[in-house]
Formats: C-alpha cells, structure tokens, sequence
C-alpha cells in the first residue's frame, strides 16, 4: 500500500500543499493508502447552511439538487458548497482499512459508522444519488468515502435507528460546546431554539444552569414556538426576528430585566443574525456562533463598533466526547427521542 499523511494531504491537487478542507480539489479515487479507512457510504446528512443554498439555488427541485451536488463532487472530489465553505458528515460500512493503522483503531471491516469531520475535506465519490429528502437535509447514494488517519468518526449505537443518530451526531459538537459554557445560575439564550441543534442546546442548557439558571428559547415561527413550549425544555418561549438586531436587543433586555444574558447560542442557518446575538449577550459574557453561516468579520468588527466586551467562540464541530454527550440527550429524553424519530426517521 502506498504511505499516506496523518492530515491527508496526500490526497490534496490544488493548490499544492495545503489541508484537504481549504484545498479546491483532491483526489477521490478510491485505492486505499496505508493510513485510510474506506467506507460504502448509503447516507450523506448536508450541512443545515449549505443544504439551504443548494436547495435555493434549485428552487427546491430534487434533481437540480441531485446535480449540483454530482456536480460538486466531480469537480472538486469532495463535498464542498462555495458558498458557504461547509459540507455535512455520511453514515456507512466499512470496506477497509489500510495496514498502518489496522491494529490502532477501534474499528474493524464491516462496522457501521458515522463520520464526525466534514465532508468538506473527505475524499467522495458518489456512483447514484438514489433520494434527496429535502425537509431533513439528508441525501440516499451509493458511493464511497475515506477518512484520514486523524479523523474521528463513531461506531453508530445499536440502540438508535442510524438515520436519527447521523442528524444528532452532526450537529454533536453545539450541545456538547454548550455544557462547557453555560454555568449555574446563568441565563442563557438561544436563537434558533426549535431547530436540530437549537432543541439539544436548549436541554444541555437547562441541565447545566440548573433550577435557578434561566433559558430562553427564541425562535422565528409559530409553529416552532409551539414546539418549543410543548417540550418543556426553556423558561421562557420568544418570538424573534434574529436578523433584526434593535429588536434582539429589546426583547432580551425585557426577559432579563435590563441584565442581559450570560451566553447565547447562535443556531439559525441565515446571515445576518451576529449583531442580534452579540446585542443580547452582557459584558464580559459569550456568544457561541455554532450557525456556519455567522461571518466572523461582522461579528469582530460589530462587538468592537458597539464597545461590547465579550468572548465569541466558533462553532467548532467537534468537543471532546461530544458523540456520546448528543446521543445520551437522545437516550435521557424520551420527548427528544420522540420528536426526533418523526422528524428524521
């Protein structure tokens, strides 16, 4: 076999000697260097944000779907939207794995795995787009993907059907990030509450600010509001335009009495939403921009333009743990459990 790098650059075309995730094209061939994990994948889970550009810029219809993201991948050997530079995560088998790191992982041929990097960098060829199911943001193929040495994936759990487990485990790294930052006693907002990542948020939440912290849950339709309340998991259910940034303001100030909140977890998929977040957060408290569609020179350049002395984290995908902290939501909460089989099952 031939060797391969730990990062996969090996796999990298253009331009020379970059990471495979900037990287315009690499390589998806499928012949197994040393150092790689092959896998037959059957499900790719899209990013929220780019699947709402492509579906966009489709106008909704399936198979223009389907070609822009055969098109994509052809093009560029990976999965990669240039709009928003985000991609998604896959689901499969796997085929092989490459001598080198035979014996060091806890893997073997045939388990059935989640990856948890993003498609964005991983090496994919699709032979058949076999169903684009538009209202989970998941497409059905036959192909083939391979993870590098220093990728982390997860054996999916036998307890949880693979489909409901790849959307929990794509949006893994939000609740696990949000267990990290939110402490007790502390009010805590999230935009975006009744989305995928926005609902786990909100119960990792409202476990670590325990009875006396506060969560507000803000959301821009009815229908979610609704949802939101049914759940139980906020304090307080808000209905908010989060690209309105005056009104953000407003109504945080209002549900805090003038105190502001503590963090704030941004979760929507549109742009525009970072002066909302950073007006409702108070001094020297966080605003985790989970939300791939954040620009973080609005969000540098706005806090500094408003005098706001706060930290911003990126929305780093990946948490240490952070598979098994979403799928233990899953397995705590039977309302979760519940809504999430109807929605992605």
């Amino acid at each position: 076999m031939k060797q391969g790098n730990p990062y996969g650059i090996h796999r990298v075309i253009e331009p020379a000697r970059v990471l495979p995730q900037p990287a315009l094209k690499i390589s998806n061939d499928m012949e197994l260097f040393d150092n790689e994990i092959r896998v037959n994948v059957d499900i790719l889970n899209v990013d929220s944000a780019s699947f709402t550009q492509i579906k966009e810029q489709a106008g909704g219809d399936s198979e223009k779907i389907k070609e822009i993201i055969l098109d994509l991948v052809k093009r560029n050997g990976k999965l990669k939207n240039p709009v928003t530079g985000s991609g998604g995560m896959f689901i499969g088998n796997i085929d092989a794995i490459g001598d080198k790191i035979k014996s060091k992982v806890s893997v073997k041929e045939g388990d059935r795995i989640a990856s948890l990097v993003s498609l964005s960098l991983t090496p994919l060829k699709i032979d058949e787009i076999v169903e684009v199911k538009k209202n989970i943001d998941q497409v059905v193929i036959k192909g083939q993907a391979i993870l590098f040495e220093s990728a982390i994936y997860a054996k999916l759990p036998d307890d949880i059907p693979p489909s409901l487990a790849l959307a929990v485990l794509d949006v893994a790294g939000a609740p696990a990030q949000t267990e990290r930052l939110v402490k007790k006693d502390n009010t805590v907002a999230i935009i975006g509450a009744a989305g995928k990542s926005g609902i786990l948020c909100a119960y990792a939440a409202k476990k670590a600010a325990g009875p006396n912290g506060k969560i507000i849950g803000m959301d821009y339709s009815d229908e979610n509001l609704k949802l939101l309340k049914s759940l139980e998991l906020c304090d307080e259910v808000i209905k908010l335009d989060a690209t309105d940034a005056i009104s953000c303001y407003e109504k945080a100030m209002a549900a805090t009495n003038g105190k502001l909140c503590d963090v704030v977890i941004n979760n929507v998929n549109i742009q525009n939403t970072e002066m909302g977040s950073i007006l409702m957060t108070k001094d020297r408290g966080t605003v985790y921009f989970f939300s791939m569609a954040t620009s973080f020179t609005k969000a540098a350049l706005g806090a500094e333009g408003v005098g706001k002395d706060i930290d911003m984290i990126v929305g780093n995908g990946y948490a240490y743990n952070h598979a098994n902290i979403a799928i233990n939501i899953i397995r705590e909460s039977t309302r979760i459990r519940e809504l999430y089989k109807q929605l992605y099952v």
